[in-house]
């Protein structure tokens, strides 16, 4: 039976779900975060709309998707290893720091020591390490290639107002075209945690 348009859910008068589902990703994004929902930044259109309507309506609806409403029901699914399987991509223009840096290929991989520059493509990791420290995924306004993102970045919640918030996917798209590797750092060397990252191309100078 086709899905009926408008509103489907019982005494919810100011709930529209067809209206929801052709609403942009980013405003569902900020809707459900005004709404007080957590863990917005991975959630795809169809968690976005699904958390929209619930927060409206007073509460998740867990029996629909069977959940027992335990910790975790506002995470991502894990995004996996990606195609390189968290291994880095090399290439005539491999840096050293790259090639000092200590390869993280699972999200069970410790530093060997406080400070020690890490690097990975593996793209679970990189949203824990980004998420750990309240950063979404963005890019840099203006350095856009037609249709394509342009600078990759993560918002930590700045006043940089040249930085736009993106999906997960697209993100993560963009990281793979470019063969980019993750060079961060989990603590300083003092012990402290650290946001220090930077995205490095085997390939070319800049990244």
């Amino acid at each position: 039976m086709a899905e009926e348009p408008g509103n489907q859910t019982p005494n919810t008068p100011d709930v529209d779900e067809s209206r929801l589902e052709r609403t942009k990703v980013d405003d569902l994004r900020e809707m459900a975060e005004d709404a007080g929902v957590s863990g917005t930044s991975g959630m795809r259109k169809a968690e976005l709309v699904d958390a929209v309507v619930e927060a409206r309506t007073g509460g998740r609806e867990d029996d629909k998707d069977g959940g027992d409403g335990g910790d975790g029901d506002d995470a991502p699914d894990d995004l996996g290893a990606g195609p390189d399987g968290g291994h880095l991509r090399t290439g005539e223009q491999t840096s050293k720091s790259l090639k000092y840096s200590q390869e993280v290929t699972s999200t069970d991989d410790e530093p060997e020591r406080a400070g020690r520059s890490l690097a990975t493509t593996h793209h679970e990791v990189i949203r824990q390490w980004a998420e750990e420290r309240g950063g979404v995924p963005a890019t840099v306004e203006g350095t856009e290639h037609g249709d394509h993102l342009g600078v990759l970045r993560f918002d930590f919640g700045g006043d940089d107002e040249r930085l736009r918030q993106v999906s997960w996917d697209e993100w993560f798209a963009t990281f793979d075209d470019r063969r980019l590797n993750f060079i961060y750092q989990e603590e300083r060397s003092d012990g402290r945690q650290s946001t220090f990252f930077r995205l490095e191309s085997p390939d070319r100078e800049d990244a």
